[in-house]
Protein backbone atom coordinates (compact mmCIF):
# COMPACT_ATOMS: atom_id res chain seq x y z
CA UNK A 1 0.00 0.00 0.00
CA UNK A 2 1.42 3.38 -1.04
CA UNK A 3 0.72 6.47 1.06
CA UNK A 4 2.08 10.01 1.00
CA UNK A 5 2.80 11.86 4.25
CA UNK A 6 3.03 15.59 3.64
CA UNK A 7 3.26 18.97 5.30
CA UNK A 8 3.06 22.58 4.10
CA UNK A 9 4.31 25.98 5.16
CA UNK A 10 2.33 29.10 4.25
CA UNK A 11 2.19 32.87 4.56
CA UNK A 12 -0.75 32.64 6.97
CA UNK A 13 -3.83 30.74 7.99
CA UNK A 14 -6.46 31.37 5.30
CA UNK A 15 -5.89 30.74 1.60
CA UNK A 16 -9.19 32.44 0.73
CA UNK A 17 -7.93 35.72 2.16
CA UNK A 18 -4.80 35.74 0.00
CA UNK A 19 -2.41 33.58 2.00
CA UNK A 20 -0.24 31.32 -0.14
CA UNK A 21 1.61 28.03 0.10
CA UNK A 22 5.41 28.55 0.20
CA UNK A 23 6.78 25.06 0.92
CA UNK A 24 5.63 21.47 0.63
CA UNK A 25 7.36 18.28 1.70
CA UNK A 26 6.10 14.80 0.79
CA UNK A 27 7.37 11.41 2.04
CA UNK A 28 6.47 8.18 0.24
CA UNK A 29 5.50 5.20 2.41
CA UNK A 30 4.94 1.70 1.08
CA UNK A 31 3.36 -0.64 3.61
CA UNK A 32 4.04 2.11 6.18
CA UNK A 33 7.80 2.02 5.53
CA UNK A 34 9.58 5.09 4.05
CA UNK A 35 11.03 4.29 0.64
CA UNK A 36 13.40 7.26 0.53
CA UNK A 37 11.45 8.81 -2.33
CA UNK A 38 10.42 12.40 -1.52
CA UNK A 39 9.09 15.54 -3.16
CA UNK A 40 10.19 18.87 -1.70
CA UNK A 41 9.79 22.38 -3.08
CA UNK A 42 9.79 26.04 -2.07
CA UNK A 43 7.50 28.45 -3.91
CA UNK A 44 7.53 32.17 -4.54
CA UNK A 45 4.18 33.33 -3.08
CA UNK A 46 4.13 36.53 -5.14
CA UNK A 47 3.37 38.53 -2.01
CA UNK A 48 5.03 39.67 1.20
CA UNK A 49 5.83 37.34 4.08
CA UNK A 50 4.16 38.43 7.33
CA UNK A 51 6.55 38.61 10.28
CA UNK A 52 4.37 36.23 12.30
CA UNK A 53 4.61 33.51 9.64
CA UNK A 54 8.35 34.03 9.11
CA UNK A 55 8.89 33.60 12.86
CA UNK A 56 7.31 30.14 12.59
CA UNK A 57 9.14 28.71 9.57
CA UNK A 58 11.99 31.14 8.92
CA UNK A 59 11.19 31.58 5.22
CA UNK A 60 11.67 35.20 4.21
CA UNK A 61 10.49 37.03 1.13
CA UNK A 62 14.14 37.42 0.12
CA UNK A 63 14.77 33.68 0.35
CA UNK A 64 11.64 32.86 -1.68
CA UNK A 65 12.12 35.56 -4.31
CA UNK A 66 14.02 33.33 -6.77
CA UNK A 67 11.99 30.17 -6.11
CA UNK A 68 9.57 28.80 -8.75
CA UNK A 69 5.88 29.62 -8.68
CA UNK A 70 3.55 26.86 -7.54
CA UNK A 71 2.19 26.45 -11.07
CA UNK A 72 5.72 25.77 -12.34
CA UNK A 73 5.94 22.54 -10.33
CA UNK A 74 2.27 21.67 -9.87
CA UNK A 75 2.26 18.88 -12.47
CA UNK A 76 5.38 17.34 -10.93
CA UNK A 77 3.73 17.38 -7.51
CA UNK A 78 0.51 15.80 -8.80
CA UNK A 79 2.52 13.09 -10.57
CA UNK A 80 4.33 12.32 -7.31
CA UNK A 81 1.26 12.02 -5.11
CA UNK A 82 -0.64 10.17 -7.88
CA UNK A 83 -3.82 8.59 -6.43
CA UNK A 84 -2.33 7.66 -3.04
CA UNK A 85 -3.95 8.50 0.31
CA UNK A 86 -2.50 11.75 1.72
CA UNK A 87 -1.54 11.83 5.40
CA UNK A 88 -1.19 15.17 7.20
CA UNK A 89 -1.42 16.60 10.72
CA UNK A 90 -4.55 18.76 10.87
CA UNK A 91 -5.01 17.69 7.27
CA UNK A 92 -7.90 20.06 6.52
CA UNK A 93 -5.49 23.01 6.74
CA UNK A 94 -2.98 21.51 4.30
CA UNK A 95 -5.69 20.33 1.88
CA UNK A 96 -7.24 23.80 1.85
CA UNK A 97 -3.98 25.42 0.78
CA UNK A 98 -3.08 22.68 -1.70
CA UNK A 99 -6.46 22.78 -3.41
CA UNK A 100 -6.57 26.56 -3.47
CA UNK A 101 -3.21 26.61 -5.27
CA UNK A 102 -4.40 23.95 -7.72
CA UNK A 103 -7.58 25.94 -8.34
CA UNK A 104 -5.51 28.99 -9.24
CA UNK A 105 -3.63 26.80 -11.73
CA UNK A 106 -6.98 25.65 -13.16
CA UNK A 107 -6.17 22.09 -12.11
CA UNK A 108 -8.45 19.57 -10.43
CA UNK A 109 -8.61 19.66 -6.64
CA UNK A 110 -7.41 16.69 -4.63
CA UNK A 111 -10.40 14.68 -3.41
CA UNK A 112 -10.76 15.05 0.36
CA UNK A 113 -11.80 11.40 0.51
CA UNK A 114 -8.06 10.70 0.20
CA UNK A 115 -7.34 12.72 3.36
CA UNK A 116 -5.92 10.94 6.42
CA UNK A 117 -5.75 13.27 9.44
CA UNK A 118 -3.30 12.16 12.14
CA UNK A 119 -4.86 14.57 14.63
CA UNK A 120 -8.17 12.72 14.27
CA UNK A 121 -6.37 9.39 14.73
CA UNK A 122 -4.50 10.68 17.79
CA UNK A 123 -7.68 12.14 19.30
CA UNK A 124 -9.38 8.73 19.14
CA UNK A 125 -6.29 6.99 20.52
CA UNK A 126 -5.46 9.53 23.25
CA UNK A 127 -8.63 11.45 24.19
CA UNK A 128 -7.90 14.57 26.21
CA UNK A 129 -4.15 14.53 25.45
CA UNK A 130 -2.18 17.28 23.74
CA UNK A 131 -2.29 16.68 20.00
CA UNK A 132 0.42 18.94 18.59
CA UNK A 133 3.15 17.29 16.54
CA UNK A 134 5.69 18.17 19.24
CA UNK A 135 3.56 16.69 22.03
CA UNK A 136 2.86 13.47 20.15
CA UNK A 137 6.51 13.04 19.15
CA UNK A 138 7.41 13.33 22.85
CA UNK A 139 4.74 10.76 23.76
CA UNK A 140 6.15 8.24 21.28
CA UNK A 141 9.83 9.00 21.89
CA UNK A 142 10.45 10.42 18.40
CA UNK A 143 13.61 12.55 18.33
CA UNK A 144 12.86 16.12 17.27
CA UNK A 145 15.94 17.76 18.79
CA UNK A 146 17.01 18.99 15.34
CA UNK A 147 13.71 20.83 14.83
CA UNK A 148 14.35 24.48 15.70
CA UNK A 149 11.71 25.88 13.33
CA UNK A 150 8.87 24.41 11.32
CA UNK A 151 9.88 23.01 7.94
CA UNK A 152 7.64 21.11 5.56
CA UNK A 153 10.03 18.27 4.75
CA UNK A 154 11.35 17.91 8.30
CA UNK A 155 7.83 17.93 9.75
CA UNK A 156 6.71 15.38 7.14
CA UNK A 157 9.60 13.11 8.18
CA UNK A 158 8.60 13.41 11.85
CA UNK A 159 4.95 12.88 10.96
CA UNK A 160 5.78 9.74 8.97
CA UNK A 161 7.36 8.25 12.11
CA UNK A 162 4.42 9.36 14.24
CA UNK A 163 1.88 7.97 11.76
CA UNK A 164 3.52 4.54 11.87
CA UNK A 165 3.37 4.58 15.69
CA UNK A 166 -0.25 5.72 15.73
CA UNK A 167 -1.17 2.89 13.38
CA UNK A 168 0.44 0.22 15.53
CA UNK A 169 4.18 0.58 15.33
CA UNK A 170 6.84 -1.11 13.24
CA UNK A 171 5.38 -4.61 13.56
CA UNK A 172 2.81 -3.71 10.89
CA UNK A 173 5.63 -3.84 8.36
CA UNK A 174 6.00 -7.56 8.97
CA UNK A 175 2.81 -8.43 7.10
CA UNK A 176 3.35 -10.97 4.32
CA UNK A 177 1.26 -10.28 1.24
CA UNK A 178 0.61 -13.00 -1.30
CA UNK A 179 2.34 -11.02 -4.01
CA UNK A 180 5.25 -9.77 -1.89
CA UNK A 181 8.75 -10.77 -2.84
CA UNK A 182 9.63 -12.63 0.34
CA UNK A 183 12.47 -15.12 0.60
CA UNK A 184 11.18 -18.03 2.70
CA UNK A 185 13.47 -20.60 4.31
CA UNK A 186 11.88 -23.78 5.60
CA UNK A 187 13.32 -25.44 8.70
CA UNK A 188 13.34 -28.84 6.98
CA UNK A 189 15.65 -27.41 4.31
CA UNK A 190 18.30 -26.20 6.77
CA UNK A 191 21.34 -28.42 7.17
CA UNK A 192 23.32 -27.73 10.33
CA UNK A 193 26.57 -29.45 11.28
CA UNK A 194 27.29 -29.46 14.99
CA UNK A 195 30.30 -30.77 16.85
CA UNK A 196 29.41 -33.84 18.95
CA UNK A 197 29.56 -33.25 22.71
CA UNK A 198 29.41 -36.22 25.06
CA UNK A 199 26.71 -35.93 27.74
CA UNK A 200 27.95 -34.60 31.05
CA UNK A 201 27.47 -36.83 34.14
CA UNK A 202 24.74 -35.60 36.46
CA UNK A 203 24.71 -38.40 39.07
CA UNK A 204 26.21 -37.47 42.47
CA UNK A 205 29.32 -39.35 43.55
CA UNK A 206 29.50 -41.37 46.78
CA UNK A 207 31.54 -38.62 48.40
CA UNK A 208 28.97 -35.97 47.40
CA UNK A 209 26.11 -38.08 48.78
CA UNK A 210 27.94 -38.56 52.09
CA UNK A 211 28.64 -34.83 52.46
CA UNK A 212 25.02 -34.03 51.67
CA UNK A 213 23.76 -36.46 54.33
CA UNK A 214 26.14 -34.91 56.86
CA UNK A 215 24.85 -31.45 56.02
CA UNK A 216 21.19 -32.52 56.38
CA UNK A 217 21.87 -34.17 59.76
CA UNK A 218 23.26 -30.90 61.01
CA UNK A 219 20.12 -28.90 60.21
CA UNK A 220 18.26 -27.54 63.28
CA UNK A 221 14.84 -29.19 63.48
CA UNK A 222 14.04 -29.55 59.78
CA UNK A 223 10.30 -29.53 59.07
CA UNK A 224 10.35 -33.03 57.52
CA UNK A 225 11.34 -34.47 60.94
CA UNK A 226 8.43 -32.91 62.84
Amino acid sequence: MREIVFDTETTGLDPRSGDRLVEIGCIELVNRVPTGDVFHAYFNPERDMPAEAEAVHGLSSTFLADKPLFRDRASELIDFIADSPLVAHNAGFDFAFLNCELEQCQMDAVDRARMVDTIAIARRKHPGAKLSLDALCSRYGIDRSHRTKHGALLDAELLAQLYVELMGGRQIGLELAADAEVATVRVSEISVTRKFRAPRPHVASEDELARHAEFVDGLNEPIWRR
